[in-house]
């Protein structure tokens, strides 16, 4: 059911969803939206073929199946490994056969970051041994590791107010989760600001409202100037437990051991692949050595290059208007990525192929992208966006899922008032299957350079629900 949220903004014609700042050249400004509304209304047929084949035909658990495959095939596929270039490959070749169009892969430098090793222990008030995942791009401790006492603190304001304790210490960050985006600071930053105070290393709260003793992992950022000390994350058990022994003045000393490695950036690429738009292809024209854009064939026509003793020649190209869908194909070395993000990344794929299976054509192009080193800080998603940001106009409407594949509500939508009026009406679509929700602030690693733009995007909005679910109900929600 995820993926039909995806499917129906591809197929339904998507009217001027600009945020008011990309300008669409084509201008539907003089329609009114009960027009809108009344030609949105008539995909209600289309809307109910999507839904039967996915819910109830041969499609169903279709994007299930070849999760799994990818997933028990390649397993983990961290940024730069050899693994996530395997699964590239394979998403390639599996899009070319699903008779996709316009299948390709565009390069992409991607970080290249090594856990090694990990262990840490607490040797005073007593012995312990401490479940610890290393933070991406975190440098190692030297082989005989660090051995220092605890300061436990559950802020960044506290601890520069504290700041002359912390020097020659190991920072226990114990910070109180209050959601996800502002919880993630201290895992993004945490070293850093540990380190500006003098701290030998970090070790952070993992980021998470429940917990069965399962630290978690994700990237850190170093600073320019701040030295760079080993960080990990500990278990939200172990950090409480830190924090009351030191609550009652308790000396606490800990051994932290890490082999992380970082190494020179690797080749990677993200994969795309398409449905081509039957309306709105737009047609440009590229003047070769000079590298040089223009928009009409009027222009292009009358060019007349003065230079002397230098040629020119003229290569036309269909520069289409786009709706992009998309996930994450790279994941974190401990665990399969079905989740974070092979679901994503494959109900994504699966809305062109209800698209092809039912022999629509979409008035705009439909393009899938599978973005490579996401968990690195969106590595992929920014590159993409440096090479096409000169189409920044042709792009409708961008949409990525990076928050697990659980029960749908609606989506999380950024763009104008006006555009979320024609947005709810798409969403009525969506009646038969109870998701109907159009929420605010849809936002995503990937895609937030689309938004600083002026680009709408989408983000799937899930039930509250998973708040709760432990990582073992994971595999059956999926």
């Amino acid at each position: 059911m995820k993926f039909l949220l995806f499917t129906f903004v591809g197929v339904v014609h998507l009217f001027s969803l600009n945020s008011g700042k990309a300008i669409y050249k084509n201008d539907f400004s003089r329609r009114t939206f009960q027009e809108i509304k009344e030609e949105i209304a008539r995909y209600k047929d289309v809307a109910k073929a999507i839904i039967n084949l996915a819910v109830y035909g041969k499609a169903q658990n279709r994007s299930y199946e070849r999760l799994a495959l990818l997933v028990d095939t390649v397993g983990p596929r961290p940024s730069g490994s050899k693994s996530l270039e395997k699964a590239i490959q394979i998403m390639y070749r599996n899009l070319q056969e699903d008779g996709l169009e316009n299948v390709h892969l565009e390069p992409v430098k991607i970080p290249h970051w090594e856990r090694g090793e990990e262990s840490a222990v607490m040797l005073e008030p007593r012995v312990h041994k401490m479940a610890i995942l290393g933070l991406g791009s975190s440098i190692g401790t030297p082989p005989e590791g660090i051995t220092a006492e605890v300061l436990v603190v559950t802020s960044f304001e506290e601890l520069q107010r504290r700041a002359p304790e912390a020097r020659g210490k190991i920072v226990v960050y114990n910070q109180p989760y209050v959601n996800y985006s502002k919880t993630v600071q201290y895992r993004v930053q945490g070293a850093v600001e540990a380190a500006k105070v003098g701290a030998l290393a970090s070790l952070i709260r993992s980021v998470a409202s429940f917990s069965i003793y399962s630290p978690h992992t994700g990237i850190q950022e170093y600073q320019d100037g701040v030295p760079k000390i080993p960080t990990a994350c500990i278990t939200v058990e172990d950090a409480e437990m830190i924090s009351r022994m030191a609550s009652r003045g308790n000396r606490i000393v800990i051994q932290l051991k890490m082999g992380a490695k970082n190494y020179p950036d690797a080749d990677s690429f993200n994969t795309v692949a398409e449905i081509i738009g039957s309306k709105y292809p737009e047609q440009e024209c590229v003047f070769k050595h000079m590298r040089e854009l223009c928009s009409n064939t009027i222009t292009c026509a009358s060019f007349k290059p003065k230079k002397a003793g230098k040629e020119f020649s003229i290569q036309w190209i269909y520069v289409p208007e786009v709706v992009l869908v998309s996930g994450h194909l790279d994941s974190w070395d401990v665990g399969q990525g079905a989740m974070d993000d092979g679901g994503g990344a494959f109900i994504s794929w699966e809305a062109l192929s209800l698209i092809k299976d039912l022999g629509l054509r979409p008035k705009r192009t439909l393009r899938l992208v599978l973005w490579t080193a996401e968990e690195q800080g969106g590595i992929g998603g920014f590159q993409y966006y440096q090479l096409h940001k000169v189409n920044i106009s042709n792009y409708s409407l961008v949409m990525e899922s990076d928050e697990g594949t659980f029960l749908p509500s609606g989506l999380q939508f950024t763009g104008s008032e006006k555009a979320r009026a024609i947005m709810k009406e798409v969403m009525r679509l969506l009646e038969p299957v109870n998701v109907t929700q159009v929420f605010r602030t849809g936002e995503g690693t990937d895609i937030n350079f689309w938004i600083q733009a002026g680009v709408p995007v989408h983000l799937l909005q899930l039930h509250e629900a998973i708040d709760y679910l432990t990582i073992a109900d994971m595999a059956h929600a999926l």
